[in-house]
């Protein structure tokens, strides 16, 4: 069994220490003004769209142009305030979007290479261990823990 290798880095662990440093940088930055929802709140909320965005932003063109047609009753400063918001920060949850999921895919990637080597080796050192080789038994033991099946075994008939 051979494994096509598909990823072959090494990030230096400088690199990682300093991205986290600046993505932390940001989430400090912008915590004053990000708010988190629980799920039951994002649940029963209103949620603008592909759609919805262009209506709000076309909205906000004429509350600018015929302020006339603003019933009183609506907020037209918070309105401004959160679309800009919205205007403001969605090309940053764009960016953050396309990191995660690079982040998710090089992740699943290295991992899928990663289990399939230690698949390998655990194969070896079963072989190994069932043929006496002794320095590959305790080795057996301890990964034997790790690469057992825990399927649906059928308990048989005792009738």
């Amino acid at each position: 069994m051979s494994t096509k290798n598909q990823i072959s880095i090494e990030i230096p662990p400088a690199v990682l220490a300093e991205a986290t440093e600046k993505l932390q940088e940001v989430r400090t930055l912008l915590s004053p003004y990000v708010q988190a929802l629980a799920p039951g709140e994002k649940a029963s909320i209103f949620k603008m769209g592909d759609k919805t965005v262009a209506t709000v932003q076309k909205v906000k063109d004429y509350t600018e142009t015929n302020p006339e047609f603003a019933p009183t009753y609506m907020d037209t400063r918070e309105f401004l305030k959160d679309e800009a918001v919205v205007t403001g920060l969605s090309p940053l949850r764009n960016l953050a979007t396309q990191l995660a999921s690079d982040l998710s895919d090089t992740i699943t990637i290295a991992g899928n290479e990663a289990i399939l080597s230690a698949l390998l080796y655990y194969g070896a050192v079963k072989e190994a261990s069932n043929k006496g080789v002794a320095t590959a038994t305790p080795i057996y033991d301890d990964l034997s823990k790790r690469f057992t099946r825990k399927g649906n075994k059928k308990k048989p008939d005792t009738e």
